[in-house]
């Protein structure tokens, strides 16, 4: 039950009975008079549990981007309705526009659309519909609530994706239109040409040659199927933000551009994420949609303030299987964590597989070092300056242990990710 604004203006309107007759019993029966209109009212109020309410499946939709949920309200009585229905969300969903306003007659029927405006990644839920109709009088409501089950889910944004077109203009000179002319680990066989000033000599394929007038050369294009394992870091050093972005939104999209480009150029993509345990893992044979899997699979991954466990990490991807592999591990370049947690499992996994750490840097620690116009500033100048060069030095640490560090701001980490692999993949190294 609710009463409108009406009943405190026919309250006020006793002040005028009582100038006129003087006397609490005046007062008393004009309240008991408005009383008895407002139960009166609330008698003739339409039941709530006369609409019927459904929600249509609002899908998926990425972070940030606007979408809607719409409820069909049909009128099962014969009465008209006038009244007013809030669709509730949580507040991450940015429901807005949420109040509508009801006039169904019996039997009627009527679309209501909510917009949303997901502020984070995962499952964003209904919280629930209440509807209020008012009496003929228009001073008291009949309410009710009901759960009616509504979810949108809410994917990684991948901004990223616009850098995909010219990578993938790379890797088609890569992939057979421009065959490289190089060999070594790591590519296969392409074709026979005629040889051209600059090739390289230990290309020429003598036994091609001899049976033709003119020096016959090999060209090589980069291997195919091969497999690239992505592992990203959900511990407590990813809940780190650089800007107004978590360090573990940044590494996600440089996960989602790798993957598609990795799987447009035919290799196979596995994932795994985890902190002090794994927190998701997904397989794949090289599907062309892979990154829409890992959206689905990322949507859920929250930042732990929890270490990393990386022997357990290590232990999810040997399980993928003992092929050589480019791991790719999405951490954060953090000294002590690096340093205590990362470091003395890494031997495995270099000896089997090629390593890359990609890190989000943040840009604020050279801003600080080259500020030096107070004292203070010098003060925080030095700090940021032991900051990075215990960064560096752990950077040097992980390239004596044969790992390759891309270590870029956010904006720029997903190019600079995928233009690694991109040279990896011309020189054979995968």
């Amino acid at each position: 039950m609710s009463i409108s604004g009406r009943v405190p203006l026919l309250l006020l309107l006793g002040v005028v009975a009582v100038v006129l007759r003087p006397g609490i019993g005046t007062m008393w029966l004009w309240v008991l008079a408005v009383a008895l209109l407002v139960g009166l009212d609330l008698l003739l109020a339409p039941s709530p549990a006369a609409l019927t309410i459904v929600r249509s499946p609002a899908g998926t939709v990425r972070l940030g981007q606007p979408t809607e949920t719409r409820l069909l309200v049909t009128n099962t009585s014969r009465r008209r309705v006038h009244g007013l229905l809030r669709d509730a969300w949580q507040p991450s969903a940015g429901a807005t526009g949420n109040r509508h306003r009801l006039q169904l007659d019996g039997g009627g029927r009527a679309v209501l659309r909510t917009p949303l405006l997901p502020r984070r990644r995962g499952d964003l839920r209904a919280v629930g519909v209440t509807v209020r109709l008012r009496g003929p009088l228009g001073l008291a409501a009949r309410q009710r609530t009901q759960v009616v089950e509504g979810t949108v889910r809410s994917l990684p944004p991948f901004e990223s994706r616009k850098h995909l077109p010219s990578r993938l203009a790379r890797l088609r000179d890569l992939d057979g239109r421009a065959a490289i002319r190089v060999r070594g680990q790591g590519t296969e066989f392409d074709s026979l040409r005629e040889y051209v000033r600059g090739d390289d000599v230990r290309s020429i394929d003598w036994r091609a040659s001899a049976r033709n007038r003119n020096v016959v050369v090999r060209t090589w294009q980069p291997e195919r199927d091969r497999r690239v394992v992505l592992v990203l870091d959900t511990s407590r050093t990813s809940a780190g933000r650089v800007g107004d972005v978590p360090r573990l939104d940044s590494a996600m999209d440089a996960a989602l551009l790798l993957s598609a480009l990795a799987a447009r150029a035919g290799d196979r993509i596995d994932f795994v994420a985890g902190d002090r345990r794994v927190r998701a893992r997904l397989r794949s044979a090289g599907a062309r949609d892979v990154a829409a899997n890992l959206q689905e699979v990322m949507a859920d991954l929250e930042p732990v303030i929890a270490e990393a466990d990386w022997g357990s990490l290590a232990g999810a991807v040997t399980g993928f299987g003992r092929q050589r592999a480019l791991v790719v591990l999405l951490t954060p370049l953090e000294p002590s964590a690096v340093e205590e947690g990362l470091l003395p499992v890494l031997p495995t996994l270099t000896h089997h597989h090629r390593v890359v750490l990609a890190s989000v840097r943040d840009p604020a620690l050279e801003e600080l070092a080259a500020r030096r116009s107070t004292v203070d500033e010098v003060y925080d100048a030095a700090a940021a300056e032991q900051v990075i060069d215990r960064r560096r030095h752990t950077a040097g640490l992980l390239r004596a242990l044969g790992v390759d560090v891309v270590d870029a701001d956010a904006e720029k980490l997903p190019p600079a990710l995928a233009d690694h692999y991109l040279a990896l993949k011309a020189r054979g190294l995968l």
